[in-house]
């Protein structure tokens, strides 16, 4: 369910050497990873497909120049002479046969005969150039000598063919060779040339290593209960066949990011025994139209052979949109073909082949209808952030592999964790591990997991040396907001008071419900609002002064106060109806007249609260001052410290 694991799966999924019926498999083709295919498919690394490849172009040109070679040497070379030398040996009645071209005379003598001056160089075959000058009767000299007078040429040529390959083979291995590039970069997706020159190979992993469960999986019982019946049928379908049912086609995991629709995927998967397929759908998208489509045929092609398995697509609202949009781009575009690829291959799905494909989205609200309606993906699961018992569960398999000392409450921790997810919780962990670490302790403490709830909540405090008058006005600031919500009835305990600066703030305070809310009223609300006010109230009673320290505090306080009244109906002047939309322009569904009940009723809201915040804090200054000056002292103070400082018992509400 975390992002740890998450992250864990997706770098151990690596692409196999070899596909499930033995051919071999480009490394580095398919943008997706798997688990647990079937033994026996190949884990010897191979040899880049670009080393092959050099090795055989240099091998076909090796050979061909030998070839060459090899020719002209059968044939003998002839050797250069001068004209007078050939002469010569035409009054010597030495030549044997000649032919010529031109003035270009080729020919062979009787006898070997030496070069003038190359004593040491003997030649039979030769060739000259017969000056345009001369006027002797060469042809008469060689009839009387009895030299035959060739019509093909003494030295044999290599045809026209050869010549003609000879001259445009490094052309056309260059041509070949770029050929290849593009078809190879086409395929190669994600890992482009990194593909292409082998860096996109990964080490095989072992599938037994990675595989993820159920008992990997907390906090979601009721999802994984609902994911269970996939599981039952890809162990036993014959189960379901012989009553004429079929398992669904395709199942949507819907959550917000770090819920863990990623690891309940693999653990379904792992829980199985089948293999795993897992693409994020940005990897399918490619410049080139038609390679997305390629790869989803690719895909399901893959996993058929080894069905039963699951294939899951993680983001799949990045191809999955509503088509015929303003991004529709006359039915052309790239995500519009991969998306249409995808439904005609769930479509193609009889329910028996035992390939369910699973899929996780943030934004459920902008995929196609095409991709949910029966027979696509049957059914959607939403997969919510866990509550305060499943928050514990999770905690505890983060835990695992963590020396934990004797001190650490993971119970307390989950109830000050209210709308964690999976992977904030892993990050809590590890941030206190890495914080025991750095101490040099031998195990985890609590204080190291507060401490690291604070960096993740609160951020990281920045060594600031504010002057005397800052740190008194931030010391009230923070003492009013923290005692707004000791005396409030209902209101969130305060758990920590702090004039440490942090991130953007140069003081903070912190309060989580003792127990998850799933449902809010008006009283509880205008508590919050007050409580948000509280730090401005404070530094106005008080010092007569406002600051812009209350920037944050008066957009928390316009924000719910908004909510309430144009969304939630909570506001009599404006009634039950809503006005403000989440997203879009609100003068599309409303008049410009309720537009401003709406804008008038928020600032009453906030005003009256504002003016109770201020009254509270007037009739309760004493226990205002003994809040700030016990942070003026410490700094920072804990649950039973600022109740302390406020003299209020620790459960009690006035």
């Amino acid at each position: 369910m975390s992002e740890q694991d998450r992250r864990q799966g997706e770098q151990s999924g690596g692409d196999r050497d070899e596909r499930a019926d033995g051919s071999p498999r480009r490394r580095g083709d398919e943008p997706w990873r798997t688990e647990g295919l079937p033994k026996g498919t190949g884990d010897r690394p191979r040899r880049p497909q670009w080393v092959r490849w050099v090795a055989w172009i240099v091998g076909g040109y090796l050979v061909l120049f030998l070839l060459t070679t090899m020719q002209d040497q059968m044939s003998g070379g002839a050797e250069t002479i001068a004209y007078t030398e050939f002469t010569t040996q035409v009054e010597k009645g030495n030549v044997a046969e000649i032919f010529a071209r031109g003035d270009t005379i080729e020919g062979r003598l009787k006898q070997a005969a030496s070069v003038p001056g190359k004593t040491d160089t003997d030649y039979t075959k030769f060739t000259t150039e017969r000056p345009t000058f001369a006027n002797d009767d060469l042809y008469g000299a060689l009839e009387k000598s009895g030299t035959t007078v060739r019509a093909t040429p003494v030295v044999q040529e290599r045809g026209a063919l050869w010549n003609l390959l000879i001259s445009f083979a490094p052309i056309l291995l260059l041509v070949g060779f770029y050929f290849w590039l593009f078809r190879r970069q086409q395929r190669a997706g994600p890992g482009g040339l990194g593909g292409l020159l082998g860096g996109g190979q990964k080490k095989p992993v072992d599938p037994e290593s990675v595989r993820a469960t159920f008992a990997d999986v907390a906090g979601i019982d009721e999802v994984e209960a609902e994911i269970t019946e996939i599981v039952d049928y890809l162990k036993d379908p014959d189960k379901y066949r012989r009553l004429g049912a079929r398992a669904p086609k395709g199942v949507l995991l819907a959550g917000a990011p770090g819920t863990g629709k990623t690891l309940l995927a693999r653990a379904t998967a792992g829980e199985a025994g089948v293999p795993f397929f897992s693409a994020s759908a940005s990897e399918f998208i490619e410049a080139i139209v038609g390679v997305g489509a390629s790869r989803v045929r690719q895909l399901f092609g893959e996993a058929r052979k080894v069905a039963p398995a699951i294939i899951f697509i993680d983001e799949i609202d990045t191809i999955g949109r509503a088509r015929g949009g303003a991004r529709s781009f006359g039915g052309h575009d790239e995500g519009e073909q991969t998306l249409n690829q995808i439904l005609t291959e769930m479509d193609g799905f009889s329910g028996t082949e035992g390939v369910v494909v699973l899929a996780a989205t943030n934004r459920p609200d902008v995929l196609d209808p095409a991709l949910l309606r029966p027979g696509r993906f049957d059914r959607t699961i939403t997969v919510h952030a866990p509550d305060q018992t499943g928050r514990e569960a999770i905690l505890r398999v983060h835990a695992r592999g963590k020396p934990l000392a004797a001190d650490v409450d993971l119970g307390a921790m989950a109830r000050s964790t209210p709308g964690m997810t999976g992977a904030d919780l892993a990050n809590l962990l590890n941030e206190a591990a890495l914080a025991a670490a750095r101490l040099g302790q031998p195990e985890i403490h609590q204080h190291d997991l507060t401490d690291a709830l604070e960096k993740i909540q609160l951020g990281t405090a920045r060594n600031v040396v504010m002057p005397e008058e800052e740190r008194r006005r931030t010391a009230y600031h923070e003492g009013g907001h923290a005692l707004l919500g000791m005396i409030q009835v209902g209101a969130d305990p305060v758990r920590k008071v702090s004039i440490i600066p942090r991130g953007r703030a140069l003081g903070v305070t912190l309060s989580t419900p003792e127990m998850d809310r799933y449902g809010y009223d008006a009283e509880y609300l205008r508590g919050r609002i007050i409580g948000a006010l509280g730090g401005m109230a404070a530094e106005q009673e008080v010092l007569g002064v406002v600051t812009t320290g209350a920037e944050s505090d008066l957009e928390t306080a316009t924000r719910i106060a908004r909510s309430m009244v144009g969304r939630w109906g909570m506001s009599a002047a404006v009634g039950p109806v809503s006005v403000l939309p989440a997203d879009g322009d609100p003068r599309a569904s409303a008049s410009e007249e309720l537009l401003n009940t709406v804008d008038a009723e928020v600032r009453r809201l906030i005003d009256d609260c504002y003016q109770e915040a201020r009254r509270l804090l007037r009739e309760n200054r004493e226990r205002l001052d003994g809040i700030a000056e016990q942070l003026l002292r410490h700094e920072t103070l804990d649950e039973a410290d600022a109740y302390a400082a406020a003299g209020i018992p620790h459960d009690a509400r006035t």
